[in-house]
């Protein structure tokens, strides 16, 4: 028997899925009630209609309800559609006359199970139709080979209604494990796993009520030896005229594989596959239902960003990296209990979904009880980061803006602490610093993109002091930023930012321009031998174009390259030593001079910085500073002098603002020095002006 089915729905894309799904089956389609009464009188041989409640022009009910008053069609079978949250509409459906409902979004697999279902119905009355036409097939034929489980439940006699007989076919027994006998002293409640039960009596005490005549569902049986079998069931009233009295008949269709299939698929789309650990979209599922139903304890999110795991990937390999992460989930989730469940939204980022805690002292009691366990036993791993902590509020969901801000704590974390796992809190003033932060890179962006904005990049010159000959010898170039809306910001503050975004590439690009045009007019003013130094980041030195942009530059700025300098400082050595020593010596050997900045603070050790392609060390201001507290004699600071000497370096000091430590620098051999004592950062113009006053 070919089975003929009129999909109704006013989605396009959800008629083109269904009618792929069925296509074995014989589909026509309407977007609309008007259009499926038309294509009803169409098509006489229509089985089946599969209807969408919710349609434009004629809906859903005044369909079943055209439907049922038209004798012509009264007997097609019609499945409904409707959402997950229309319970009412699915009993409002199933009594005007549809045989089951499909919730939305429609799950294929299943619709498949259902149609089949009904399919099987279609044949078995089709069959019992034919019997009647040519007395060739029986019902016990029917009942008993057919392929899906059949029970029918009835009364035989009137005086003893608790007198319960049951009349069960082979697949009905082979899918519930239990024999006729077995059923009818058990009952299908006792045998009903309890997670369904209670939905399953739901409809049960309507049917009995004749509120409704049928309803299907999934459900389990719990077989005898523990193990599940998942069906799909219709379940619907049974009359007779004679004087027995059918109470219902069940029919189902085993759908374990099917089920399983779906579970483990869940489970994959839930949970993270190296660790276990419930991943992002369970997180965002957890947050949309406990919004859904206005829970009204405290919740707050507990996130935990790991630092490093690339750096221990290059050093120790992909496999080391990924046992040391699995190594923090298991131990991060000893601390998982019912209200404070963990999930792993990245690879390296945890999150401790909190419920009915006390109040904030809680949070961070927890979060420094974390830290503890983090710094103790993966220190030796050189694992760390930060710790951000977010409140939810009452009316917050959006695990994009939720997740955002653990971040944004969680990083300030580590911007503030440095490498232990200390605690960061999300409140107003960390977004004014956020909110600042983007101010800051928009105004960079416009910058590095030439747009016409007020937001100004410039350049000043600090004066560098040639200790042996008294002269000055150059400048170090320091970016400036003023904003229209922020005013003047500290470049301690805008280049972290600039190297965050990679802006700092194109803002470096800027700032060299700068330079080159300081140096041209120094030789214009008669200074041709003073040269300017460049701070470079590592970002800028290690991208692959860099030498080669910079020598164009000089070129058409047709600056003397031996009036280049630039700045590094020591810690970019210890990322890429190879690589960043090779590129200093292309630059070093071209003309430039190399210094590494802030020395005796980063990470190299002496025996890399023999090997340096670097022409100064400039000696940082925490070691100038220390001679103004620390006996002569004790001070270490003639030692690093005496150490870069060797090294074959020369060495600038940086801070000098008084005549003592001067005094110290120039009985100590120092090179070169600069600092508020010799002069501040000056403008361009105050620049050229100071040269002249020390000259004279």
């Amino acid at each position: 028997m070919t089975i003929k089915i009129l999909v109704v729905d006013d989605s396009a894309s959800d008629r083109f899925i269904i009618e792929n799904m069925l296509s074995d089956y014989g589909i026509v389609t309407a977007c609309d009630g008007v259009e499926a009464m038309q294509m009803l009188k169409e098509h006489r041989d229509i089985n089946l209609i599969i209807l969408d409640l919710n349609m434009p022009n004629m809906n859903g009910f005044q369909v079943l309800e055209a439907l049922y008053e038209d004798d012509e069609f009264r007997g097609i079978r019609t499945i409904i559609l409707t959402n997950y949250d229309e319970l009412d509409n699915e009993i409002r459906g199933l009594r005007l006359g549809a045989v089951d409902y499909i919730r939305k979004p429609i799950h294929m697999a299943s619709l498949r199970a259902r149609i089949e279902v009904h399919a099987s119905l279609l044949r078995a009355k089709k069959a019992l139709e034919q019997r009647l036409d040519d007395q060739t097939m029986t019902f016990e034929m029917i009942f008993e080979q057919a392929p899906i489980g059949i029970a029918i439940s009835h009364n035989r006699d009137p005086e003893c209604p608790d007198e319960i007989t049951m009349q069960v076919n082979p697949v009905y027994e082979r899918i519930t494990g239990r024999t006729k006998d077995e059923l009818a002293c058990s009952g299908w409640a006792s045998i009903t796993h309890p997670d369904d039960l209670e939905e399953e009596l739901k409809y049960y005490r309507k049917l009995q009520a004749g509120e409704i005549d049928k309803y299907s569902m999934e459900k389990r049986f719990i077989k005898p030896d523990g193990s599940v079998a998942w069906v799909y069931m219709v379940v619907a009233s049974l009359n007779s005229n004679d004087e027995s009295k059918y109470n219902h008949i069940c029919i189902l269709k085993d759908i374990t594989e099917r089920k399983q299939i779906e579970l483990e698929r869940k489970y994959i789309s839930e949970h993270n596959s190296q660790t276990g650990l419930y991943n992002r979209y369970s997180l965002e599922m957890r947050l949309a239902e406990d919004y859904k139903q206005k829970l009204t304890t405290k919740r707050a999110l507990l996130g935990i960003d790991l630092s490093n795991t690339q750096l221990l990937t290059t050093n120790y390999g992909f496999m080391y990296t990924q046992k040391a992460i699995k190594e923090i989930a298991d131990t991060l989730n000893q601390y998982s209990t019912k209200n404070r469940v963990l999930y792993q939204t990245h690879e390296s980022r945890f999150v401790f979904y909190m419920l009915d805690y006390n109040d904030k002292k809680d949070l961070i009691y927890f979060g420094n009880l974390i830290s503890d366990v983090l710094e103790t036993k993966f220190v030796m791993d050189r694992i760390n980061g930060g710790i951000g902590i977010v409140e939810i509020e009452q009316d917050q969901y959006d695990v994009d803006i939720l997740l955002r801000r653990l971040l944004i704590a969680s990083e300030r974390s580590k911007s503030l602490y440095g490498k232990t796992f200390e605690i960061c809190i999300y409140d107003d003033k960390l977004e004014a610093l956020v909110s600042r932060e983007r101010d800051i890179m928009q105004a960079l962006s416009a910058i590095a993109n030439d747009k016409d904005t007020n937001d100004r990049l410039y350049l000043q010159f600090q004066p560098i002091l040639d200790l042996k000959t008294n002269r000055i010898s150059g400048f170090e170039a320091l970016a400036r930023l003023n904003t229209e809306k922020l005013g003047p910001i500290s470049p301690v503050e805008f280049i972290p930012i600039a190297e965050k975004s990679k802006l700092i590439v194109s803002i470096g690009e800027k700032i060299n321009k700068m330079a080159f045009d300081f140096i041209n007019r120094l030789g214009q003013e008669g200074y041709d031998s003073i040269g300017v130094s460049i701070n470079i980041s590592a970002i800028q030195l290690l991208s692959p174009s860099f030498s080669d942009k910079l020598f164009k530059l000089i070129d058409e700025s047709k600056v003397n390259i031996k009036n280049v300098s630039i700045e590094i400082t020591e810690s970019v050595f210890a990322s890429d030593y190879r690589n960043t020593n090779r590129v200093l010596d292309r630059l070093r050997k071209a003309g430039i001079q190399i210094a590494i900045d802030d020395f005796g603070t980063g990470y190299s050790s002496l025996a890399s910085e023999y090997e340096l392609r670097v022409s100064y060390l400039k000696i940082d201001k925490y070691f100038i500073d220390k001679l103004l507290v620390t006996q002569p004699n004790k001070a270490i600071t003639n030692e690093i002098i005496s150490i870069a000497h060797k090294l074959g370096h020369h060495t600038i000091a940086e801070g000098v603002e008084y005549q003592s430590q001067l005094h110290y620098l120039e009985n100590h051999n120092c090179d070169k020095v600069q600092g508020y004592l010799i002069s501040r950062p000056l403008d361009e113009d105050q620049a050229i002006d100071f040269l002249k006053r020390y000259k004279s």
